[in-house]
């Protein structure tokens, strides 16, 4: 079942799902299955895997000189993604991302995807972090625009360098993401906005949100999107805040505001544990208003937070 038709299914229900990381080089997919164990109770309805580019370190040899070494700490999405499908019979959307990777490794990912069964996808440029091979567009994918136009092309049966084949039966559907406080690079909403309808224009089933702690900008968001014509499924990206190092790094990092009520309980936390409470409590909060407001889906991005998200979901489903 694509991820399109559980959002649409049951109207009025607000489904379950959350983000899981690929485990380090070395590990087994057995911490990955641990997650899923603990938050199955509450019946997600997809699971994403994330996707990550390989990184840059710099070693020294014993005679001194320096080499460049390109390192992927995690393996692909596309494996992880087929066992949790299988093993669990849960919707698995991998990200497909476009920086760190070319076109034709791309390609090969849809090919695989298509056979292991796994047809829904997370676009996304990806982060800016790590070695690009290349600028040229006839050899990567530049933005996320350029992504979705090599998946559609795919599925209609159009390979990267203009071969044509006989279409998969079963199309890529795919979500696409959205920023309720402006995308970094995005010179005003405006513009943002315009980013986003397009996306949907040109076949993303849903978007979803960067996290967000205030759930005002994201209904003001969405009250946005509506009246540019943006009516897709728009899914609320939640979070919960962890230890107290995050006041100041998820802002930084993920351009998401942290509504004062909600930092200054933080900026009284002397440990982590107490963070983690206060970050439980105004998750709680936020998922209930968001509920009550008639989500189609709430989707938690669980790095380090599995165990918090487990106490959120205990209290909202």
């Amino acid at each position: 079942m694509r991820v399109i038709d559980h959002l649409t299914a049951h109207p009025g229900q607000t489904a379950f799902s959350f983000e899981i990381l690929p485990p380090l080089k070395g590990n087994d997919i057995t911490r990955v299955y641990n997650i899923i164990d603990r938050l199955r109770e509450f019946d997600p309805k997809y699971i994403n895997i994330t996707s990550h580019r390989s990184e840059v370190q710099y070693q020294e040899r014993p005679d001194g000189t320096i080499v460049r070494k390109k390192v992927r700490k995690r393996p692909g999405s596309v494996a992880i993604a087929s066992a949790i499908q299988n093993k669990y019979g849960i919707t698995a959307v991998p990200h497909i991302i476009c920086k760190g990777f070319t076109r034709d490794e791309t390609e090969y990912a849809l090919i695989d995807l298509n056979f292991l069964g796994v047809h829904d996808l997370l676009l996304l440029q990806g982060d800016a972090k790590g070695p690009d091979k290349s600028t040229d567009p006839q050899k990567v994918n530049l933005h996320a625009s350029d992504l979705q136009q090599q998946v559609n092309d795919f599925n209609r049966g159009i390979y990267a360098d203009g071969d044509r084949f006989e279409a998969n039966a079963t199309p890529f559907s795919y979500g696409m993401a959205c920023y309720p406080e402006k995308h970094e690079a995005a010179p005003n909403m405006e513009s943002d906005l315009r980013y986003a309808k397009m996306k949907v224009d040109q076949g993303a089933d849903y978007l979803v949100t960067q996290m967000f702690f205030d759930n005002q900008k994201y209904y003001d968001f969405v009250a946005r999107c509506r009246r540019e014509g943006i009516n897709v499924p728009i899914i609320p990206g939640i979070k919960p805040v962890v230890n107290c190092s995050q006041l100041t790094v998820l802002p930084r990092v993920f351009r998401s505001d942290i509504p004062e009520p909600f930092a200054a309980e933080l900026a009284k936390c002397k440990t982590d544990d107490e963070a983690k409470e206060v970050g439980v409590e105004w998750c709680i909060g936020q998922c209930r208003d968001l509920i009550a407001h008639g989500v189609p889906s709430i989707h938690f991005y669980s790095l380090m937070a599995s165990e918090s998200v487990r106490r959120v979901a205990r209290e909202i489903y």
